[in-house]
Formats: C-alpha cells, sequence, structure tokens
C-alpha cells in the first residue's frame, strides 16, 4: 500500500479550496441570513480543517497514484519486457521508483558514453589497419606490374624491383602475424609454456638478436650492473623473451646516435621482480603515454612508418604480460629518455 507523503502542489491546492469554501459559506450565512459570526465562526474553523484534510488527502493519493502510473508506464519502455514484470513489482512507493528510474538512466548514459568511444576506437582501429595493408599493396602491385609489363630489362633494376616487393611482402606478414597473436590472446586461444629460467641470460639472448640493430644506430645495450647469480622467474621464456625483443628493438629506434639503452632487473617483494628498459633517446611526450599501447598508435607516425615494423609491437607488450598477471609501466620525458618496466613472478623453488 502506498505511503502518502507531503506534496507542496496537494498542500496549496487543498488550501485554496477549504479557505473558498468557508469564505463562501461565511458569506451565505451573513448577508443572505444574516446570523451572528459567533454563532457559526467554530463551526466554520472545524469545517476548514474538514475541507482541508480531506482535501489534502484525496489530491494527494490521486497525484501520487496518477503520478506513479505514469512512472510506470516510462519505466516498462526503457527496460526489456522480460525483466519489468519481475522488477516492478518489487516497488510499490513512488520514491523508490523514481530513485531506480535515474539509476537506470544513469547507466544508460554511461552504456551510450562507452559505446560512443567503443564506435571511435573501431573507426579509427579499421583506418589504421586499411593504411597499414594499403601501403604495402600498392608497392608490391607497383612493382610487380612493372616487371609484368616487361619495361625493365636490366638485371639489376629487376633484382632491385623484386627486393622491394619482398620487403612489402615482409610488411604484410609482420601485420597479420601479430594480428593474429593479438588476438588468439584476446580470445584466450593463445597458451603460455610455463617454465622456470633465468632472465639474465634470456636478456643476453636478446642483446645478440638486436646486436646488428644497436650497431647500425650506434647505440649501446648494456645491463645497469653485474649479475653474479642467476634470477630464476617462473614464466613463458619465449613470449617474455619476445617483450624484451620488441621494448629494446623501440628504444633502438627512438634512440639518440652514440645514446644507450640500458637494462636492469629489481629484486621486489612479494616473489616479484621488476625489469627495466631505459634509454636517453628522445622521449615521449605525456599526452601520448595513455594511448601508447594502443595496435597501431604511433606517436611520430611518419617516421614510424618509415622504420617499419606493425605497429603493433607495444601492444603485443603488453597482452602477453597480461596474459602473465602482470603488470606494465611506462615513464617517458621529451628529450629526455624512457623507461618501459614490466613485473615477473620469481619461481619460488629456485634460491637466489
Amino acid at each position: 500500500m502506498m505511503r502518502l507523503k507531503y506534496n507542496k502542489a496537494s498542500f496549496l491546492t487543498a488550501l485554496i479550496f477549504s479557505f473558498t469554501a468557508v469564505l463562501l459559506q461565511f458569506l451565505l450565512l451573513a448577508f443572505v441570513f444574516k446570523l451572528a459570526f459567533a454563532s457559526y465562526g467554530l463551526i466554520l474553523l472545524l469545517e476548514f480543517f474538514g475541507f482541508f484534510i480531506g482535501a489534502y488527502l484525496i489530491l494527494s493519493y490521486t497525484l501520487e497514484r496518477f503520478l506513479f502510473s505514469r512512472v510506470k508506464e516510462l519505466y516498462a519502455s526503457v527496460i526489456p519486457t522480460t525483466s519489468y514484470v519481475s522488477t516492478i513489482s518489487q516497488f510499490t512507493d513512488i520514491d523508490l521508483l523514481t530513485s531506480n528510474l535515474k539509476k537506470l538512466n544513469s547507466d544508460k548514459n554511461l552504456e551510450i558514453d562507452l559505446l560512443k568511444k567503443e564506435q571511435a576506437y573501431r573507426r579509427e582501429f579499421i583506418g589504421n589497419i586499411a593504411h597499414e595493408l594499403k601501403t604495402p599493396l600498392f608497392m608490391i602491385e607497383g612493382y610487380v606490374l612493372t616487371l609484368l609489363e616487361g619495361g625493365v630489362e636490366d638485371k639489376k633494376t629487376i633484382k632491385k624491383y623484386l627486393s622491394q616487393t619482398a620487403k612489402g611482402i615482409d610488411r604484410l606478414n609482420f601485420v597479420i602475424k601479430d594480428l593474429d597473436l593479438i588476438t588468439k590472446f584476446e580470445s584466450g586461444m593463445a597458451k603460455l609454456n610455463w617454465t622456470s629460467f633465468n632472465i639474465i641470460e634470456t636478456i643476453k639472448n636478446v642483446f645478440e638478436l638486436v646486436a646488428r640493430q644497436a650497431q647500425e644506430r650506434k647505440i649501446s645495450l648494456k645491463m645497469d650492473k653485474v649479475y653474479n647469480k642467476p634470477i630464476q622467474v617462473y614464466a613463458d621464456e619465449e613470449r617474455i623473451q619476445q617483450v624484451l625483443t620488441n621494448l629494446i628493438i623501440n628504444s633502438l629506434k627512438y634512440g639518440i646516435e652514440r645514446g644507450t639503452t640500458e637494462v636492469g632487473v629489481e629484486i621486489l617483494k612479494e616473489n616479484k621482480i621488476l625489469v627495466r628498459i631505459t634509454d636517453n633517446g628522445e622521449g615521449i611526450n605525456e599526452e601520448h603515454l595513455p594511448r601508447l599501447f594502443e595496435r597501431f598508435y604511433r606517436v611520430d607516425k611518419t617516421r614510424n612508418r618509415n622504420q617499419g615494423g606493425s605497429g603493433l609491437g607495444l601492444a603485443i607488450v603488453k597482452h602477453i604480460i597480461e596474459a602473465h598477471h602482470e603488470k606494465i609501466f611506462v615513464e617517458s620525458e621529451a628529450r629526455v629518455g624512457s623507461e618501459f618496466s614490466f613485473s615477473l613472478t620469481l619461481d619460488q623453488k629456485s634460491a637466489l
């Protein structure tokens, strides 16, 4: 049963109605029947309160019922029919129903905002992937059509064209392979091969793999200190090596000539370590940091594309680290340098 609450509109309406009714009765008794006010004054006062209370109760109940029915109709129109029947029966108070409707409206607004952001992200993502695929495809098409038309007879030129075509194919392979890897991680299809390994040895292996790129960029690769003892971690060694490779190559791309890329391992509490990759390169402006791990997001789009790669390296790094239930961090300052770091779990069965 509904509880009647103070309603300003009903109160004022009942007050005006009661005052008008008593006033008309007073005028009738005083001027038509010529009765003295003292003989009926108390009766008029009691009638006023009686009219007021009755009118207020009737108006409040009627208005409450009217508003409640209107809100119920509105409520039914904005939520699914299947859930409406079970939900609306719980509310017998208009305040509770209105409060729930406001919450529902707030939730819907948040959902709409999220959908708008996702739509903008999808639009940007589709545009980026179209550009990433279109560029090498146009290059391949141009060289292949030129060769098929027979306009080139010089063997050196033919070899050059074929070499450029191969680079375009490699670029396509990079994009497709990396997209496939990210999709597997997001869908849960990618499985980790958990094992115990020495992270220091893995870092040294990555240094050997990227040594040529470092020499070309004239950047020194080094550890932050000498590690005399192994540091055993429990993770997927191949994936962690991929993380290290992507982060170090990224550091080399944005490093300065005769600069330094330094890797260190810090032992934390609760059986955790933090692997740091630090450079004194170009650095990244603060506004780019929140989106740095998005697919195809590029700080310097022109230079990044000229340097090759799929544009998915940091996105893959983030997915691999999150698949290990670990965290990745980035700190950077323009024209000073950057530091990427990620946590790993120590192998508790091995002594440090």
